[in-house]
């Protein structure tokens, strides 16, 4: 069978056509994102869980933590972490473990991905905080999580000893 077209037209369609077919596919995935309601949906913020270990010894500093979960579409940072019940700012950190024990680093921001949860814990990104004052086990500090995007949310934290079973 004799071809039609000539080889410069031939060659102009094969060229095109890749393009073409993957702006079809990625406007195809972009219309079913937008039908199942994810796209342009903001975070949705919720807190809870929250526990703080109680201060023990002279050591001048505890920490809290928190489960935030986000049902919206997009991503949103935690920010900071305020409380009245602190002497100073409270700090999101980093513990990590090393052979000559554990330290601290500091954070700056901590991404609750849309659609997950990020808990936060001893072993990994937490709240460092300073109280005014001595907590009690079983006492109640109000937290205040403020993000980039979704309201802050303020959070009512259990005072616990530490190694006690929050979940």
């Amino acid at each position: 069978m004799k071809n039609l077209l000539p080889a410069r037209l031939r060659a102009s369609l094969t060229a095109v056509g890749a393009p073409v077919v993957a702006c079809g596919l990625a406007l195809a995935g972009l219309s079913a994102w937008t039908t199942h309601g994810n796209a342009g949906r903001p975070p949705r913020i919720a807190v809870t869980q929250g526990h703080a270990f109680l201060r023990l010894g002279t050591t001048p500093e505890t920490a809290a933590f928190f489960t935030i979960t986000n049902t919206g579409g997009s991503a949103d940072r935690l920010l900071s972490v305020t409380s009245p019940r602190a002497a100073a700012p409270p700090a999101l950190s980093q513990h990590r473990m090393t052979p000559s024990g554990a330290y601290r680093r500091p954070v700056a921001t901590a991404t609750v991905p849309a659609g997950e949860s990020l808990t936060t814990a001893p072993a990994g990104i937490d709240v460092t905080v300073r109280p005014n004052s001595d907590w009690q086990e079983g006492e109640h500090i109000p937290f205040t999580l403020r993000f980039e995007h979704a309201k802050p949310v303020t959070v009512l934290a259990t005072v616990v000893r530490p190694g006690h079973n929050t979940a």
